[in-house]
């Protein structure tokens, strides 16, 4: 990186609805034919933040069909954003905002000096501070899981100013602990969105696990 892309650049604000939930649920290869019921239990499980990665089978026709069929009541992004090509598509499909597990700085910087929050992802001290710099409005950490809580505590000793989402092992039961570390806010897969759930009907149980987490946020930020 050089001293002149170093710099931080133009960075987009945290979209409100994101800044309210500090929560991002994970849709990750779910039925397609389910996506507007799965949205809806995440929705009145007090989540109405979420992204439907772009490895998933019709992912650009959900995010279409999702933000059309819930209107304002949601807020939907793209995950799994390799490129400039699927970006783009998200974003015509109506993505709000962009995830992606990987920080490709320029890449993460064009977007965002047009105003479109992107959140990279990142592992190192290195790597969070080049996402910062690109531009992201929230750095997820990824994976995050297998270097737990501690490690959340630990980059924020030096990287305060980082809002830091972790990502990728985070559950129900742990969610508490990586928020007491300093956790901005926390993404789930599988976690809260169990395809498993899904193909079962079990709704209810997925707005269960949704009103556990954005309980256990609330509570955190008092």
């Amino acid at each position: 990186m050089t001293t002149e892309t170093a710099k931080t650049v133009r960075r987009p604000a945290i979209p409100e609805p994101l800044e309210r939930s500090r929560l991002v649920a994970i849709m990750r290869r779910t039925d397609a034919s389910a996506a507007v019921a799965t949205a809806e239990a995440l929705v009145r499980g007090g989540i109405p933040t979420l992204e439907v990665t772009c490895d998933s089978p019709g992912a650009m026709d959900m995010i279409r069909v999702i933000s059309r069929s819930l209107g304002s009541s949601v807020f939907v992004g793209a995950g799994t954003v390799l490129d400039a090509e699927s970006a783009q598509a998200a974003l015509d499909a109506g993505a709000q905002f962009l995830v992606s597990p990987h920080l490709d700085f320029d890449l993460v910087r064009s977007f965002a000096e047009r105003g479109v929050a992107w959140i990279p992802g990142a592992f190192t001290a290195t790597e969070v501070l080049g996402a910062w710099r690109a531009g992201a409005i929230v750095v997820k950490l990824f994976p995050a899981g297998g270097v737990g809580p501690g490690y959340i505590k630990d980059l924020l000793g030096p990287l305060r100013h980082v809002p830091l989402l972790p990502t990728g092992g985070v559950t129900v039961d742990n969610a508490a602990e990586f928020l007491s570390a300093g956790a901005w806010g926390l993404g789930l897969g599988s976690a809260l969105v169990d395809n498993r759930l899904v193909a079962a009907g079990r709704f209810d149980e997925i707005e269960a696990r949704a009103r556990r987490l954005s309980d256990l946020v609330a509570a955190a930020r008092r």
